[in-house]
């Protein structure tokens, strides 16, 4: 009987060689992964005929990203936003029946422990022109409100800059704050309109989206996590309706369904006023 040929690697069979060497024992939900991710990586190489200077041009960049990443920053996660990837895997893992409110990306700047407020308070806590009052009901999917629902809420300031960007300028925990709904299921709170604002863009993410002529701005929102027992997390954003960068956020994070209107108030409490209903799927079994 002739003995198996050896899988050496060549150009055409890069593929076989490198999964061949994957052990037997290997985590079946790793191999697997990982034989996909070396036959897609492989091919794509292959289709764009990639020349040794573009390689060394993607391991520089990747150097620099991780070089980037510290305790603060995290410039691979900012990677995997632009590219779509994070938005990707979140639609992927929180798939839902029409109707239920969809999911966004959480972003890097939600804090634990803001403070728990009751229904109406001002969340700002450095003041603002531009004051908004956020509202709305949560519902189940045939519309029954929900009591002792958690509303984890949080949003940038006028100037585009997160508390925890500004620690000594803003108050901590400024623009962020923690409801739970009532028999009715209605939720409301006083903030400001949130402002677009770009995301770091002084590292090797910024200067790719610069090479590829896109600009680093994400649209105006307020940052949701609605929880209640039984039912799943949202974890999502209000976009600001008529925003100039809807349709173009760096991160990808906009959804249809997500857009609320944002409109004046004449002799209000606040200058503008946000209504937005949540719907919750029911956890399976």
């Amino acid at each position: 009987m002739t003995p198996a040929q050896p899988d050496y690697f060549t150009e055409a069979r890069s593929v076989e060689a490198v999964n061949g060497r994957i052990g037997h024992a290997t985590d079946p939900r790793l191999a697997h992964v990982m034989q996909r991710l070396v036959a897609h990586l492989h091919a794509f190489i292959k289709d764009v005929a990639l020349t040794q200077a573009e390689w060394e041009a993607a391991i520089g960049f990747l150097t620099r990203t991780g070089q980037m990443c510290d305790g603060n920053r995290q410039e691979f996660i900012l990677l995997s936003d632009v590219l779509g990837v994070s938005m990707l895997v979140d639609a992927i893992n929180n798939r839902r029946p029409a109707g239920a409110t969809e999911n966004t990306v959480l972003g890097p700047f939600h804090v634990e422990g803001a403070p728990e407020y009751p229904m109406g308070a001002n969340i700002t806590l450095a003041g603002g022109a531009e004051t908004c009052l956020f509202e709305g009901r949560v519902t189940d999917l045939d519309g029954q409100p929900l009591e002792g629902v958690r509303i984890d809420v949080w949003s940038d300031n006028e100037d585009g800059f997160y508390d925890v960007q500004q620690p000594g300028v803003q108050p901590q925990h400024n623009n962020r704050g923690v409801f739970v709904t009532g028999p009715d299921g209605h939720y409301s709170f006083q903030g400001i309109k949130p402002v677009s604002y770009p995301i770091p863009a002084d590292g090797p993410v910024g200067q790719l989206l610069a090479r590829l002529g896109r600009h680093p701005w994400r649209p105006a929102h307020m940052h949701f996590i609605v929880t209640c027992a039984g039912f799943e997390t949202v974890v999502t954003h209000t976009f600001v309706a008529g925003d100039d960068y809807l349709t173009s956020d760096a991160v990808f994070g906009v959804k249809e369904t997500l857009v609320a209107a944002c409109d004046q108030v004449a002799g209000g409490a606040t200058k503008w006023r946000s209504r937005f209903d949540f719907v919750l799927n029911r956890v399976a079994g």
